[in-house]
Formats: C-alpha cells, structure tokens, sequence
C-alpha cells in the first residue's frame, strides 16, 4: 500500500497514493488506522484524492476509521471524491455519518474548529 502521512501535533494525514481501495489494501488500511490510534493520533484525515474505485472492504476500512476516533477526536475524508467512490457511500447511507470535506485544507480547518470545541467543552465541565 503507498501513502503519504504527514503527522502535526494536532492531527495527522494519511494520503492514499492507491486507485483502488480495495480488500488487497484495507487491511492494511485498518492496521494503520489501529496503529495510530494507538500511538495517540487525535484527528484523522484520510485524503481520497487519488482513489477512484471502493469496494465493500474499503468501505468496511473507512468505517474503522470512523469507530476508532469517533469519541476521541474527528476522522475525516478529504478530497474531491470520485463519483463511483461518491455513489457507494450514497447508496450504503454512510453520507450521513461519515464527514467529507472536499479539500485537505479545508479539513485541516474543520479538525482545528472541532478540537476548540472539545477544549471549550472540556473547559465547562
């Protein structure tokens, strides 16, 4: 699997260098995924850019991704998303849990906004 990681103090992106996001890669996808939780990732963003084509183990990798920051931080899809990889997710409902941001910019954006809101909240409790 080739990807790029680009690790900041306050997130992390993962850009996907593959077409297919496919079940020869999720797996090692959701290690990676396992990995940086682990290894203390608060935000994710995995940028789709250049992935034109998931299938159902993608997806199953994309939502791993999704539980595993979830109650901890934010997991993002960054990058225009290809229509066929658009239409999957439309189809399978998860456009409604999964946050898609069209640009890794603009996700960077979004993870900041989002981590201020949990130190103000935090900060009320």
């Amino acid at each position: 699997m080739k990807y790029r990681i680009d690790k900041q103090d306050q997130y992390s992106i993962l850009a996907l260098d593959e077409e297919n996001l496919n079940s020869t890669i999720a797996p090692n996808l959701k290690s990676d995924f396992i990995f940086f939780s682990q290894e203390g990732v608060r935000n994710f963003i995995l940028d789709m850019t250049n992935v034109k084509f998931v299938d159902s183990s993608g997806l199953s990798a994309i939502l791993t991704g999704h539980r595993l920051w979830k109650d901890t931080g934010s997991f993002v899809l960054a990058g225009e998303l290809q229509p066929m990889v658009k239409k999957l997710i439309e189809i399978s409902r998860l456009e409604t849990i999964l946050t898609m941001i069209p640009t890794t910019s603009e996700a960077v954006d979004y993870v900041m906004m989002e981590e201020i809101e949990r130190e103000l909240q935090k900060n009320e409790e």
